[in-house]
């Protein structure tokens, strides 16, 4: 900023990192805002990347860290609720910051002048709202994605949105039809990741979510009428988001764990819900929305496994032989996750028989910790024996051998003393005859 200035330029940082300074947060990058044209800011500068030339943005690099700079600039016309046709650099600050998307994002600052904030970002900030710059539907008419991005620092910030936005996101949030499925999973994790992930509330209420979600406003839709819960599905798993730790795993196997249920629902003759095979139901669910939203496979893949075990194992016998058939079954990397899944579960139903599900959890854990400390075979990759071992023995490779290995595992599931090799081998030739 110094060193534009010094050239006669005007340059301040602006948006997310004056807020958040605001604030007492760390930001997480500088962005500059400055009346020289690009290619003045360019010659001013030894490494520059043009990471948005077109746009006036262009990325300074100094001691290998990026920090945005950009030209003041007017948005030319919208034409696909997400990207101006053109831009028009302005020497004008205030045109620049009337652009911009909220009144806590549309505040500037240098040392020389101080804070710069013409559309009362600081009057929203103290009182805790997330208000449009100027008129809320032609914000989101320039770009649509604006409409989750409401959402998204309402919940990051523990803010309200301004009565007035909220018209305009009603009114317009069919126009998230034209923006790509990966930018609403970026904000969707943002949001969930938030200290507020409970505030989807909001996007259901505004018709948000009907866009992209719509099977949340099914279950938002959906009574439970049973003495373990005391909320609708959609209201239960809202709830259940507060209570696991801000991980983008676990946040999104509370969001879809029982996103099957209003599919499940039957009634019995004394009017009590039930939702038998949800599990499952939710897990295929879970697949299709991920995938429709374009996450990658491995974030899928763990997601839809934990949905799918969601409720394993609630009404079992523990003993150690059930935990390690259930690690065997699920899976070493995921089960160890399912703890925190099922506390945020049963932390967000009713109270009845509370204390007594969180100590079969606590008696799941000390058991599965055990185990874990025993170092007992739980999969095939444990098993003291191999197929060569097996072919060694005169066994062809092919099914019969894979199968072998398989009754091998489940008789050191039973008895994690038979996990030798020379006891597996006698068991192989006995199972051979």
């Amino acid at each position: 900023m110094k060193t534009l200035q010094a050239a006669g330029f005007e340059a301040y940082v602006v948006g997310g990192c004056v807020r958040d300074s605001i604030l007492g947060r760390e930001p997480q990058d500088w962005d500059i805002t400055t009346s020289a044209r690009p290619e003045q800011v360019k010659a001013l500068f030894p490494h520059t990347i043009d990471t948005g030339i077109q746009h006036g943005t262009v990325t300074i690099l100094i001691d290998r860290e990026g920090f945005e700079v950009t030209t003041y600039r007017i948005d030319g016309k919208y034409e696909d609720n997400r990207h101006p046709k053109e831009v028009i650099f302005t020497p004008n600050l205030r045109e620049d910051l009337r652009r911009r998307d909220f009144s806590v994002n549309a505040m500037a600052y240098n040392e020389e002048s101080g804070l710069i904030d013409y559309y009362g970002g600081l009057e929203d900030m103290e009182r805790g709202v997330i208000c449009c710059v100027g008129m809320p539907e032609e914000r989101f008419r320039e770009d649509a994605l604006r409409i989750l991005r409401a959402v998204r620092f309402s919940a990051q910030l523990g803010y309200h949105i301004d009565s007035h936005t909220m018209t305009g996101i009603r009114r317009l949030a069919p126009t998230l039809n034209n923006i790509s499925a990966e930018r609403i999973q970026a904000e969707l994790v943002k949001i969930l990741m938030s200290p507020h992930p409970d505030y989807l509330r909001g996007a259901y209420s505004l018709g948000v979510t009907k866009v992209f979600l719509p099977e949340l406003d099914r279950a938002m839709e959906t009574p439970q009428n049973h003495i373990h819960h005391i909320y609708s599905v959609g209201e239960h798993i809202l709830h259940s988001l507060k209570y696991v730790e801000a991980d983008k795993v676990l946040r999104l196997t509370m969001l879809l764990h029982d996103i099957g249920k209003p599919e499940m629902l039957t009634t019995d003759g004394d009017g009590v819900t039930h939702f038998y095979g949800h599990a499952k139901v939710s897990a295929e669910m879970a697949g299709t929305i991920l995938r429709r939203l374009k996450f990658d496979n491995d974030t899928i893949q763990m997601v839809c496994r934990l949905v799918m075990y969601h409720d394993y194992g609630n009404n079992v016998k523990l003993d150690p032989r059930i935990v390690r058939r259930a690690v065997n079954k699920i899976g070493n990397d995921a089960f160890p996750l399912l703890f925190a899944v099922k506390y945020a579960d049963i932390c967000a139903q009713s109270n009845y028989q509370r204390e007594k599900k969180l100590c079969r959890l606590d008696e799941w854990k000390r058991l599965y910790d055990e185990e874990k400390e025993k170092q007992h075979c739980v999969s095939l990759k444990e098993l003291a024996v191999t197929g060569t071992d097996l072919t060694a023995m005169g066994m062809k490779p092919g099914k019969a051998l894979g199968d072998m290995l398989n009754k091998l595992l489940e008789l050191v599931l039973d008895d994690p003393s038979l996990n030798e090799r020379e006891k597996l081998l006698a068991e192989a030739e006995k199972l051979m005859i």
